[in-house]
């Protein structure tokens, strides 16, 4: 394999990060080594610690200052242009996909295993007070915390504000901005989010 073609085959993965564990394996000779390597970088200057077998791509930023650890567990994806500030905790086999922005402010995120988080998707566990008697900027910061569930499917260009709990096996619809706890098996869409269906129905 030629360097020019690698370099193509490791752009291609940091966008579509899911193709990393259908690699053969005389590919993954050097995709391994290249992902052990982006890892160990990272938890020598991050409060942030891998399960195995994690893809983490390039153009990934993760930041996580001691007491806003960021936790993944085994075979989880990230990829491009997304951007996590801990704390956070990663269930094993979630995936981030390209784009995504996610902020733990005090409470954190917690996301269970085998979620699946679309492109563009926006989670952020706190917010500003609003009062009058100061510029916005100024305003003291609450956060409540984010917790999302196993087996969740939240779909692109998602939005969930702080204090959201959304329960296990649940669908957040594209574009949805989620303002209140979601039921386990729901189906949700709109903005704001609003019940559409559940999944165990026929």
């Amino acid at each position: 394999m030629t360097d020019r073609y690698r370099q193509q085959h490791k752009q291609r993965l940091n966008w579509m990060p899911w193709l990393y564990y259908r690699l053969k394996e005389k590919h993954l000779q050097w995709a391994r080594p290249w992902q052990q390597q982006r890892q160990q970088a990272l938890m020598a200057v991050e409060t942030v610690r891998f399960g195995a077998d994690c893809f983490v791509a390039e153009e990934c930023a993760l930041f996580a200052e001691p007491g806003r650890d960021i936790v993944i567990g085994d075979r989880c994806m990230l990829a491009s242009n997304s951007f996590l500030h801990g704390p956070l905790q990663l269930g094993n086999e979630v995936s981030i996909n390209h784009g995504c922005s996610l902020d733990g402010g005090r409470a954190g995120i917690r996301i269970g295993d085998q979620t699946r988080i679309a492109h563009d998707v926006s989670i952020y566990a706190f917010n500003h007070g609003m009062d009058l008697d100061k510029p916005l900027y100024q305003q003291g910061i609450s956060s409540k915390g984010v917790v999302i569930g196993k087996d969740v499917w939240v779909g692109a260009r998602v939005c969930i504000v702080d204090g959201v709990t959304i329960g296990d096996h649940a669908i957040i619809g594209m574009g949805s901005v989620v303002t209140k706890d979601v039921p386990a098996y729901a189906k949700v869409a709109g903005n704001p989010a609003r019940l559409i269906g559940d999944r165990r129905d026929p």
